[in-house]
C-alpha cells in the first residue's frame, strides 16, 4: 500500500510537468488550506497551523508535489511588506498614547523576562550568542491571532481585561516592528562606520520624502478622488509597493519602506479604509507565507530540536502565565483578571516565525534554531489555545457556559 501510494504520487509529479507549474501550485495550497481550516476551525484549532502543516505535506518533506517551493517563498514576501504596512497604518500616535499608558512597565519588564528565558535555552542546549539572542527575542511576543481572537466581543471593548490584552499585544507588536526592522534592514550586518552612517543618513531623508508626498500629494489626490474607491486601492497598493522599492535603492529594505509608508498615511482619514480593504490582500500572501515556512521545516531535523522545543515550550505556557499574573498584580489588577490575562498571552507570536523565518534568510542563524523557534511557536499556539477555550469565554468555547460572543 505505501509502495502504491508514493507510484500514484510520482505519476501525479509526472502530470504536473505537463500543466502550468505555478497555477498548479496555487491551486493545491488553496484548495488543501481550505480543507485543513475547515478541520482546524472544527478542532479549535489557529489557523496558522494549518497553513504550517499545509506547507510540511506539500514540500519536500511530505509528498514533494511542490519540490521546489522558492518561487511562491519569493511571492510570499509581499505578504511581509504588506503586513508590515498595515501595522504602520494603525501607527496613530493618539492611540498609541491612549493605550499604551498603563501597560507599559508590564510590557516591557514582561519582554524583558521571556528574552532571558528564551536566550539561557539556547546557550544552554549549544547554540551560539546570535542564535540564543534571536531565540530569545523571538520568545518575547504572544499571538494576537489567539489573543484577540478569542476574546468575546464584549470582553474586548468593554471591560478591563480586553483594554489590557490589546495594550500589551500593542506594545509588543512595536517592539516586534523594531526587531524586523533591524533584522531586514542588515543592521547587524555593518561593521563599519561608512555604512551606518549611510543607513543613518538614508533613512531620515526616506522619511521626509514620505511625509512630503504624502502630505502634498498623496491626500490631495484621495481627497480629491476619494468617490473612487477602486482608485484608492490601487493609489494605497502603490504608495506601499513604491516607497518599499525605494527603500532598497537607499541601501535599506522593502519591509522598512513599506512600515513607513504605512506610518506616513496614518493619520488620514482614508487609512482606515485602506487598511480594511487591504486585509484580504495581505491574508492572501500571508497563507503563502506561512505554506513556505512549513515546505522548508525539514522533518527530518526534529529530532535535534525535539527536546529543546519540549523545553523551551513548557517554560512558556507555565511561566509566561505566571510572570504576567506577578507584574499585573503588582500593578494592582484583581488576582482573576491578571490569571486570564496571563493564560490569554501564555504562547509565543506569528512574529516569532517572521523573525526565525528572516534571522534565517539573513543567515544569522542556522536551520536548528530556526526549527526550534517554529516547532516551540506550533506547540504554544496548540496548547494555549485549548487551554484557553477550555477554561475562560471565547466565542467558539466547547461549553455553552464559556461561549461568548
Amino acid at each position: 500500500m505505501v509502495n502504491d501510494f508514493w507510484i500514484a504520487m510520482g505519476s501525479l509529479n509526472i502530470n504536473v510537468m505537463e500543466s502550468d507549474p505555478v497555477l498548479f501550485s496555487f491551486f493545491l495550497i488553496f484548495t488543501s488550506a481550505a480543507v485543513l481550516a475547515t478541520l482546524a476551525l472544527f478542532t479549535r484549532q489557529p489557523l496558522v497551523v494549518a497553513y504550517i502543516a499545509i506547507g510540511v505535506i506539500l514540500g519536500p518533506s511530505g509528498t514533494s508535489l511542490i519540490s521546489d517551493p522558492s518561487l511562491i517563498s519569493s511571492i510570499a514576501k509581499i505578504g511581509i511588506i504588506f503586513l508590515l504596512f498595515l501595522l504602520g497604518l494603525d501607527m496613530q500616535p493618539s492611540k498609541l498614547g491612549n493605550m499604551l499608558g498603563s501597560a507599559l512597565l508590564v510590557g516591557l519588564a514582561s519582554c524583558a523576562a521571556f528574552f532571558a528565558v528564551g536566550f539561557a535555552v539556547g546557550i544552554l542546549f549549544g547554540y551560539t550568542q546570535l542564535e540564543s539572542l534571536i531565540i530569545g527575542v523571538a520568545m518575547m511576543f504572544s499571538s494576537t491571532i489567539i489573543g484577540i481572537k478569542l476574546l468575546p466581543t464584549t470582553v474586548l471593548h468593554h471591560r478591563r481585561t480586553g483594554e489590557l490584552v490589546v495594550s500589551l499585544l500593542l506594545i509588543q507588536d512595536v517592539i516586534a516592528i523594531i526587531v524586523l526592522l533591524v533584522l531586514t534592514g542588515g543592521f547587524l550586518e555593518y561593521s563599519s562606520v561608512d555604512k551606518l552612517l549611510k543607513v543613518g543618513l538614508a533613512l531620515p531623508l526616506l522619511i521626509g520624502f514620505a511625509w512630503l508626498f504624502v502630505n502634498f500629494v498623496l491626500l490631495k489626490l484621495l481627497a480629491k478622488f476619494d468617490a473612487f474607491l477602486e482608485y484608492v486601492f490601487l493609489l494605497a497598493i502603490g504608495w506601499c509597493l513604491g516607497l518599499s522599492e525605494l527603500a532598497t535603492y537607499a541601501g535599506l529594505s522593502h519591509e522598512i519602506g513599506a512600515f513607513i509608508a504605512g506610518v506616513s498615511v496614518a493619520t488620514s482619514p482614508i487609512a482606515q479604509y485602506i487598511a480594511v480593504n487591504l486585509r484580504p490582500l495581505r491574508d492572501f500572501f500571508l497563507v503563502m507565507f506561512f505554506f513556505s515556512l512549513g515546505a522548508g521545516f525539514q522533518l527530518g531535523l526534529l529530532s535535534h530540536v525535539l527536546i529543546p522545543a519540549l523545553v523551551m515550550a513548557t517554560l512558556v505556557l507555565v511561566l509566561k502565565p505566571i510572570v504576567f499574573h506577578g507584574l499585573l498584580r503588582n500593578r494592582s489588577e484583581s488576582n482573576t483578571n491578571s490569571w486570564e490575562i496571563g493564560f490569554r498571552l501564555g504562547q509565543i507570536s506569528e512574529f516569532s516565525l517572521l523573525i526565525a523565518y528572516i534571522a534565517s534568510a539573513e543567515l544569522l542563524i542556522g536551520e536548528d534554531a530556526s526549527h526550534l523557534i517554529q516547532a516551540t511557536a506550533i506547540l504554544t499556539f496548540l496548547l494555549s489555545s485549548y487551554i484557553v477555550v477550555f477554561r475562560y469565554p471565547t466565542p467558539i468555547a466547547v461549553s455553552d457556559r464559556l461561549r461568548r460572543d
